[in-house]
């Protein structure tokens, strides 16, 4: 079933992690857009199952950022609301934000919500031909400002990729 662009309603998602295990999410943002713009933003820190850190050097979070933050299950509990009625989870590498989501959606007891993810990469290459297709790559591209690595600066540019690629003709 295709959606309009117009009418699509999507939610862009980009989680950080702190370790090389997919259940490591350590920040996740949610930038929601319906009707061709944004509407909601939501930004969290998550504790993580494990103390050690191997990516701060990436995103700059820290276990001491995040040991008294609540753990993914509360989190993604109480961020439900950006999840309501989207047709599409759009992240950019989807692959990537599905398997980390779908990681800590098991360790915390919790169903994976059920809603298709798109992928911003394939949507720049399609769209424009862009490669390198890294996100820093796409923004600077499409003049999107970015602070990369920061799951609610990275989530929002996606979005942003989203809306300008239906825009230009890109059909989900």
């Amino acid at each position: 079933m295709s959606h309009h662009g117009r009418r699509m309603r999507f939610t862009a998602i980009d989680f950080e992690t702190a370790d090389y295990g997919r259940d490591s999410a350590c920040a996740v943002a949610l930038v929601r857009a319906e009707n061709g713009r944004i509407t909601a933003r939501d930004y969290r820190l998550i504790r993580p199952p494990r103390q050690e850190f191997v990516f701060s050097y990436l995103h700059g979070i820290t276990w001491q950022d995040v040991e008294n933050e609540p753990g993914f299950g509360t989190v993604w509990t109480e961020m439900q609301s950006l999840l309501e009625g989207v047709d599409y989870l759009v992240a950019h590498n989807a692959p990537f934000d599905r398997g980390v989501l779908r990681a800590c959606c098991a360790a915390a007891g919790l169903a994976e919500p059920e809603i298709p993810f798109a992928c911003t990469v394939r949507m720049a290459r399609d769209v424009w031909s862009i490669r390198p297709t890294r996100l820093n790559n796409v923004c600077d591209r499409l003049g999107i400002p970015l602070e990369h690595h920061h799951a609610a600066s990275d989530a929002e540019a996606c979005a942003r990729i989203a809306l300008a690629a239906l825009k230009d003709g890109y059909q989900l």
